[in-house]
């Protein structure tokens, strides 16, 4: 670009350029990113009392940023990791700022210096199987909407699939027959075919019957007919746990998310002894090692490998006593 350039033209060619034409980003990368670019200039319009057509990159500096992020955090109630999906999201727009804007260096400079937050990683939560009965039951089979969000929820329980990944199905992505399968396009746009039970079988078969939809029709609809949206998805799912609740008390403890199905899955295939290797194909993980939190998360799999240790140098318990008054002073401490 030539001469000095407006903030409002490199985030439009930050977008149509970098983004679309460039990258060949995902609908869902540029939906997380323009809700970023969309919420900082909110942001910016009530703290600089500035129109974002009139805003320049020198104004977003570290300062405004870092504190953009702290509202995140302070008044959206985000987490940490949501903070700093947001402050990739910035990370990459200011590395096209440094590369197409140089007079902006230094701004950028400070702003890709700032670190990610770093955050505890809590247990991961995931399903029994009696849970899992416990929900599938709770739709109302009588209506339209029981019989929909009961497929869809067998559905992610059997195959593991994204939210992103369920609302993206179309109808002509359900294969029947010999090899019954679902495919799906997954992260990082790799398609990736899951095999299908009978019974699961079974349910999709009348629920697409009753649906009624084109092959490019998406396989869980709206009343309306639309593809359900994130909100949607979460909306029915919370819905069905309210009731699932009451006849299994143990989910009243869990914080349950969609993504949780994806776990409970994962963890019924450890424990029938599927390799990680497998896992991580099945998920479609983009490596092993980010199935290893299956492995670190279930306390029943670690005491059956303890089980299958013995002591063969039994210890016996005595009590640290310091040698020195210098050990034991800080010993002390």
């Amino acid at each position: 670009m030539n001469g000095a350039s407006p903030f409002p033209a490199l985030l439009e060619s930050f977008f149509m350029d970098r983004l679309m034409r460039q990258r060949q980003a995902s609908p869902h990368t540029i939906a997380s990113y323009r809700d970023t670019f969309r919420l900082l200039l909110q942001y910016a319009q009530q703290r600089l009392r500035k129109a974002p057509s009139a805003l320049a990159v020198s104004d977003l500096d570290a300062a405004f940023i870092g504190a953009f992020l702290d509202h995140l955090e302070q008044k959206r109630d985000n987490s940490a990791r949501s903070r700093n999906v947001r402050l990739a999201a910035i990370h990459s727009f200011f590395r096209y700022v440094a590369l197409h804007a140089p007079e902006y260096n230094a701004v950028a400079a400070r702003v890709l210096a700032m670190p990610s937050k770093r955050y505890i990683r809590r247990p991961t939560c995931f399903l029994i199987p009696a849970e899992v009965d416990a929900l599938l039951a709770a739709p109302d089979l009588t209506t339209w909407s029981g019989r929909r969000d009961r497929a869809l929820l067998l559905l992610a329980v059997e195959t593991g699939l994204r939210a992103a990944e369920l609302t993206g199905l179309c109808c002509e992505n359900i294969v029947f027959g010999a090899g019954a399968h679902v495919q799906c396009l997954g992260k990082g746009r790799k398609t990736r075919c899951t095999p299908l039970r009978q019974e699961t079988v079974t349910v999709l078969r009348s629920w697409l019957r009753e649906r009624q939809g084109q092959p490019s029709d998406p396989v869980f609809p709206t009343t309306r007919g639309q593809a359900l949206g994130h909100d949607g998805l979460e909306y029915l799912l919370n819905k069905h746990l309210a009731v699932a609740r009451r006849h299994c008390p143990s989910l009243t403890q869990k914080r349950i998310t969609l993504h949780s199905l994806r776990h409970s899955l994962a963890m019924n295939l450890l424990h029938h002894g599927v390799g990680t290797s497998v896992i991580a194909l099945w998920l479609g993980h983009e490596s092993v090692e980010t199935t290893s939190i299956y492995l670190q998360a279930d306390m029943q799999l670690k005491e059956q490998a303890l089980a299958k240790t013995a002591a063969t140098h039994p210890a016996r318990a005595s009590r640290y006593r310091p040698s020195d008054r210098v050990l034991a002073f800080l010993n002390s401490l």
